[in-house]
């Protein structure tokens, strides 16, 4: 449609999302996503017009254009006004000049409604949930995640084309971090350079459905190897192939569960940075070290950086393919000058690939830990808006950098092997980057508790914004000694807290923290926290299958499951761990207990205890520091597998705790653990039940097979109840035992 000025195109992409672009001219240009890589299918839809207005209308929504205004409205298929861009239009594209080119400022407003609460946004620092009367940064850098993606309270969605630097104000005033003085009902997002306006609405109205037309857009999260679930060790950094093994071997010795370790930075040193070569002083046999890891079922990450020490021959290599910035970076580490390489040639990917891989992955290594890619390159080591990239000015794809060097590496393995899924840690992220196989950390922290609270509202904000993979450093980055009283406490609280994020690792520089580092009192409760994990791992695995196969969420905000329930919109530290689990940390030094509050709509049962309390209230819940509250939503299923000390070690017998209180159900799921054979139908479910009125509990048929798999198990049905069912050991005297042949079969509870 023709508008004074410019031109605006919507586009149907399914019966709940549309695309919106606008420009400044008599037509469009053309513009490529990084972000959305999916077209769009066949969609019934019906346009009538009339003087005024013109209505697009499907299944699920109608859309309203304004033709005086431009102004564009969404509504739901009552007729119910959702989000709107406000009255005149809400457009503008304004001429600019950032990073040494010309270019336009982009600029969309839309009206929010008084009670409207908004998430998401990526990962930010400032402790904030909802981010109503906030404006939010949008820049990669170390701690700060832009991911230009929101869900609302109201049951929609916005995901903005634009990898620019960006602000998004939340009704709040101008360019202020404080509290809104000006504009209060009003959303404008910001990018300081642009061709087009260019966003895409996505509809519900329940959030799970935003979610996964996010990622039907962008891309779907592949399943990570059951090993990636289990416990990881890391520090900054381990020295030596010896003192490596020597920290695994302690794991096994003391019978700790460990499925992972992570070697960091600088084991190449003498040889260049960027080299992907050990030092072979250090580590003179990569190999045989591998080889041993694994026969201790263990698996290893290892650190690669995007930088390349100058005139080294893998940055010769990159350089002669234009797949390397021209601008030699001062660097602070040693040995003194690097360059970046550029991800957005596809020259540069290629090649990066094929260096980490006949360097490193050739060796055995399992996964990646894609250090610095925000990348870490602007303030006092360099502009990245004035580079030149591949896709043109830096300005103008600033954001999108770990998205294309993440997404190298995920296609570089997966051309490379199936037989070995892909596993990344990176400590940044940008719309899309679900599909890369890619977990975002939250970068270089301080430990002490008021950062430790920061993180919470951190990892579920990014979680909504629809990137479903998130972890810390346990007990922070910086400072923190095991010696201390009040860092053990901290460490603690933080430990119990990673152990229900969807990767458990804990790192930091200075002192160690393995567990036996710390007084036995501490030990005994880290230990509690790392079994306690691996009696989950059914649920687990089973949950993130759910997170492949329907865009489903792990961590989850309390929004998402009880949006009807305005007194969840603020709460910034309780979050429910998948469909079952509600997770509240304790992050005050000294506390005994902590305030709760129990969603409306569900009844819940203390994980401890086993009391159950109706929803709709707070309560007191006790908190000794051996204790993390936990709360499980009546009618759920959990899944609680043996005591292993490695994720594969043994899948059966498995415990079915259920909680009465309603009906629930819940999907077990399995594969072969590794590779992508899932993908070809290789995976089995078994659907389990819980009918409330009949207290019977349905098994149900199973569904697939694949190579490996149990043909007969064994299922210890436990009924929760008060001092039955509760706590980490799995239950001695279950109600029933079954022996499940793959049949479906019903379980009446006695």
């Amino acid at each position: 449609m023709k508008l004074n000025p410019g031109t605006l195109r919507l586009q149907v992409l399914a019966p709940s999302v549309i695309r919106v672009t606008y420009g400044p001219g008599d037509s469009l240009p053309t513009t490529k996503s990084f972000s959305v890589i999916n077209k769009p299918g066949r969609v019934r839809w019906k346009l009538t017009q009339t003087a005024d207005e013109i209505r697009l209308r499907t299944d699920e929504l109608e859309v309203r254009l304004n033709r005086s205004s431009g102004a564009v409205g969404f509504y739901n298929k009552a007729g119910k006004a959702v989000l709107a861009e406000t009255a005149n239009g809400g457009k503008s594209l304004t001429p600019a000049h950032v990073g040494g080119v010309d270019t336009l400022r982009s600029e969309q407003d839309f009206e929010l409604s008084p009670e409207e609460a908004i998430y998401g946004l990526g990962q930010h620092q400032q402790g904030l949930m909802n981010y109503r009367g906030k404006t939010v940064h949008l820049q990669q850098k170390n701690m700060e995640v832009g991911v230009p993606v929101l869900v609302s309270s109201r049951g929609y969605g916005l995901l903005w084309d634009n990898p620019a630097v960006t602000d998004v104000n939340v009704g709040g005033s101008r360019g202020s971090d404080g509290p809104a003085t000006a504009g209060a009902d009003v959303l404008s997002w910001s990018s300081e350079a642009a061709d087009t306006i260019d966003y895409y609405f996505m509809y519900g109205p329940e959030l799970d459905r935003v979610i996964a037309a996010y990622r039907n857009l962008t891309g779907a999260a592949p399943m990570f190897g059951k090993w990636a679930w289990g416990f990881w060790q890391c520090k900054e950094r381990y020295q030596s192939q010896q003192e490596l093994m020597d920290v695994v071997g302690r794991y096994r010795k003391d019978h700790i569960p460990i499925d992972g370790i992570i070697q960091d930075w600088q084991y190449w040193t003498p040889n260049p940075w960027g080299s992907h070569k050990f030092d072979t002083n250090r580590y003179p046999d990569p190999v045989k070290m591998l080889k041993d890891l694994h026969e201790a079922n263990v698996h290893v990450l290892i650190s690669v950086w995007p930088k390349f020490d100058v005139d080294s021959p893998n940055a010769n290599e990159l350089r002669a393919a234009g797949g390397l910035y021209a601008p030699v970076i001062p660097y602070v580490y040693p040995p003194g000058k690097g360059q970046w390489y550029d991800p957005f040639s596809s020259a540069g990917r290629d090649i990066y690939w094929r260096q980490i891989s006949k360097q490193l992955f050739a060796l055995g290594m399992d996964g990646w830990w894609l250090d610095a890619p925000e990348p870490e390159l602007s303030g006092k080591w360099g502009e990245y808006r004035n580079f030149t990239t591949a896709a043109g000015a830096g300005a103008r794809v600033f954001n999108a950098y770990p998205l294309l060097h993440s997404g190298g590496v995920f296609a570089g393995q997966r051309a490379e092997t199936s037989s070995k899924r892909v596993f990344i840690l990176t400590r940044s992220a940008w719309a899309g980057q679900q599909r890369n196989a890619a977990v975002t950390w939250s970068g270089d922290i301080r430990g002490n508790w008021d950062v430790f609270a920061k993180q919470i509202p951190a990892g579920i904000n990014f979680s909504l914004s629809g990137i479903p993979y998130w972890n810390t450093d346990t007990g922070g980055f910086f400072g923190g000694t095991p010696d201390s009283a009040g860092y053990r406490e901290l460490f603690t609280r933080w430990f119990q807290f990673s152990a229900f994020c969807p990767m458990f690792r804990v790192h930091g520089t200075g002192r160690p923290k393995e567990m036996w580092r710390f007084d036995e009192a501490t030990q005994k409760i880290l230990v509690d926290y790392d079994q306690l994990r691996y009696h989950l791992l059914p649920y687990i695995y089973s949950v993130s299958w759910k997170v492949t196969s329907e865009g489903y969420s792990m961590m989850r905000g309390l929004v998402m499951d009880f949006r009807g329930d305005t007194n969840v919109y603020n709460i910034r530290d309780q979050y429910l761990f998948g469909p079952a689990l509600m997770v509240n940390p304790v992050t005050q030094a000294g506390a005994t207990n902590r305030n709760v509050y129990l969603p409306v709509g569900a009844n819940w049962t203390d994980f401890w205890t086993g009391k159950s309390y109706a929803g709709g209230q707070s309560i007191e819940a006790a908190a000794p520091v051996e204790r993390i509250p936990l709360f499980v939503r009546a009618g759920s299923i959990l899944p609680y597998g043996p005591a292993i000390e490695y994720a594969m070690e043994k899948a059966d017998p498995i415990e079915l705790r259920v909680y009465p209180g309603a009906d629930g159900a819940f999907t077990l799921y399995e594969d072969e653990g590794d590779n992508y054979n899932y993908e070809k139908g290789a995976r089995a479910i078994i659907p389990i039940h819980w009918t409330e009125s009949k207290h019977t509990l349905q098994i149900g048929k199973r569904l697939g097979s694949f190579k490996g798999m149990l043909k007969e198990r064994t299922f210890r049905v436990v009924w929760v109840a008060p001092d039955h069912g509760i706590g980490i050991p799995t239950t001695s005297k279950p109600d029933v035992i079954v022996h499940y042949t793959g049949k479906p079969l019903n379980v009446p509870a006695r």
